[in-house]
């Protein structure tokens, strides 16, 4: 059960809090996602993923296109959280730091390398086995026994998960539900990346200002634009059912 506050929109419960709040609720375990406009807007023809997101502990409100429709839209209002600005406080955070008790599930060898080199050069102390490449997966059934196993047998505290949207939410409930206990289960996607400088880099006020789409778009015009182009009938589906779930 959730004891933190939260917002719901298009029946989601996003939390309604801070940064840090959202890391020390993962400092106890529990899955976190970070849905994106682009990925919210299928939620009607992926109920696998909105379900993964109703499974979901903790949900931050990570989209800036999101939270400026719903706070025109509506009175109470929610602060926006981003993947990126909790990466950077879950990462300084002296308890996460001292463990250095993480398992990162990568898409391949060079984020792979990428990851590590920053989180040895962020003063972290983790071996080369903490990095799982994980298989292409089939959107439509997101399972991974040999990933199970792993984490059942290493046991690690935080589980990372550091690929795409929709495929990410999946996996991660997919642990949850199987593993025979808590750790925490962070979907966080390609945030990571904008720290150890394999995609665009992000300033502070960028991020702040809800420019990140930006920066994604200038450095690959031909993925992102069309990403973000579709992700406007998120006000569509906000206007019709603001808080509710669609049918």
């Amino acid at each position: 059960m959730r004891n933190h506050s939260t917002i719901k929109i298009l029946g989601i419960d996003f939390i309604d809090g801070t940064v840090n709040e959202v890391v020390n609720i993962l400092n106890q375990g529990g899955l976190m996602v970070v849905p994106a406009a682009p990925a919210l807007i299928n939620i009607k023809k992926d109920p696998d993923y909105y379900n993964a997101l109703l499974a979901a502990d903790v949900v931050i409100p990570d989209s800036g296109y999101m939270v400026l429709l719903w706070n025109a839209l509506h009175r109470k209002k929610i602060k926006r959280i981003s993947g990126l600005e909790f990466l950077v406080n879950f990462f300084k955070n002296d308890e996460v730091k001292t463990s250095s008790d993480l398992l990162l599930v990568d898409p391949r060898p060079v984020e792979a390398k990428h990851n590590l080199d920053y989180l040895r050069n962020s003063g972290f102390k983790v071996a080369d086995d903490i990095s799982y490449l994980a298989p292409m997966y089939n959107k439509n059934h997101v399972e991974d026994s040999a990933l199970l196993n792993m984490i059942e047998a290493k046991k690690p505290k935080y589980v990372i998960i550091n690929l795409g949207g929709g495929t990410q939410e999946k996996l991660g409930a997919y642990l949850k539900k199987n593993l025979s206990y808590k750790p925490a289960i962070i979907c966080t996607g390609a945030a990571i990346a904008f720290l150890t400088g394999h995609q665009a880099k992000i300033p502070g006020w960028g991020d702040k200002f809800f420019m990140g789409w930006l920066f994604r778009c200038f450095e690959n015009p031909k993925l992102y634009v069309p990403r973000y182009f579709k992700a406007f009938s998120l006000f569509t589906l906000l206007l019709h059912y603001g808080k509710n779930a669609p049918p």
